[in-house]
């Protein structure tokens, strides 16, 4: 996503807002790799990390 900074004197430049993601060890069937993977899939429990109950 992207947009503006904006000072007080009504300047702009541009900006970016990044996804969160974590370098997590994942299962995918059957073998680990690492991903980065956002902290929304995470809690949401969308992807299966290894050793997790």
């Amino acid at each position: 996503m992207a947009g503006n900074n904006v000072s007080h004197a009504m300047n702009k430049t541009k900006r970016r807002w990044l996804p969160n993601l974590q370098a997590v060890r994942v299962d995918d069937r059957g073998t680990h790799k690492t991903a980065r993977v956002c902290t929304n899939c995470l809690r949401s429990k969308r992807v299966k990390r290894v050793g997790s109950v």
